[in-house]
């Protein structure tokens, strides 16, 4: 894509983080916004801080884990401006281990990381493939490049992400489609994925209330709050996105030292050593 400027592009997760971060940048080149978020009044707000930025922008409240409202998201940016030309699928939570998770965690997880990615592709997908134009661009995460100790739902998703992402990536480029897709896997930003919790359903408070979740919420908090500045990661999806670039990798050298661990351990070496904290260095 030559240039974003005048074309409207649609952030799931835009209230905060890395959303409202791309969400700036994209407005500097002159696009137009459309914001997506559970989290209504946090989404008023990014609405008038991005307003008084001089941006063309909307926000619609938006469970990205439920196909309709994804789909009403389409209908109010195409009643808006007209039409879209780039999908950030970008909302995602956080969750607990593997060994103490409830299947409801599993569930909420999986529904917001995974359903809510497949439910974008099904709504923008088909229109972007009718105007031979556009652009996806998923979230997955250094944790879908390798396992880590104490995040299997999150781990186990954003897997699901890397791997939904790579195969439309082939699929497209069979077709020799206009229509692009990039999947952005970064390491810790400094973000609220940590007090994901926030948006949890009422069924999982007893166990946002247990001492190992707490545990896990304070150890994310202290790595989250060392990371890349979400701005950074803005940069590098409008750089994808101009590029038509497939890996988007704000932690480049820790992405790829996590590919080269795991073909040493495939091979017959030991289990990489797993030290987070590496994970929030550029």
């Amino acid at each position: 894509m030559e240039s974003v400027a005048k074309k409207t592009v649609v952030i799931t997760g835009g209230a905060s983080g890395i959303g409202f971060a791309t969400a700036q940048r994209f407005v500097k080149e002159g696009a137009n916004v459309v914001l997506a978020d559970i989290e209504t009044a946090a989404l008023d707000q990014a609405v008038i801080d991005l307003s008084a930025e001089g941006a063309n922008v909307i926000g619609v409240p938006c469970d990205v884990a439920v196909l309709e409202d994804v789909r009403k998201v389409a209908e109010k940016a195409q009643e808006h401006f007209g039409g879209v030309h780039v999908v950030f699928n970008n909302a995602g939570v956080g969750g607990g281990s593997t060994i103490a998770s409830p299947p409801e965690v599993w569930e909420w997880v999986m529904g917001v990381n995974v359903t809510g990615v497949t439910n974008g592709l099904a709504v923008f997908l088909p229109l972007f493939l009718a105007q031979d134009e556009g652009h996806i661009v998923n979230t997955a995460s250094l944790a879908g490049l390798g396992g880590v100790p104490g995040m299997g739902p999150y781990c186990a998703s954003k897997f699901a992400v890397v791997g939904l992402s790579e195969s439309l990536w082939y699929e497209l480029a069979g077709k020799r489609s206009n229509v692009h897709c990039s999947v952005l896997c970064p390491g810790f930003v400094k973000t609220r994925i940590f007090e994901s919790e926030r948006n949890s359903p009422e069924s999982l408070r007893e166990w946002v209330d247990q001492p190992e979740s707490q545990a896990l919420r304070e150890f994310t908090r202290q790595i989250v709050e060392s990371g890349l500045d979400p701005s950074v990661v803005a940069n590098e999806v409008l750089g994808a996105v101009l590029d038509e670039r497939f890996w988007i990798l704000p932690h480049e050298r820790v992405a790829l030292a996590t590919m080269r661990q795991r073909m040493e351990w495939m091979e017959g070496g030991t289990p990489p050593r797993i030290d987070l904290s590496e994970a929030a260095k550029k």
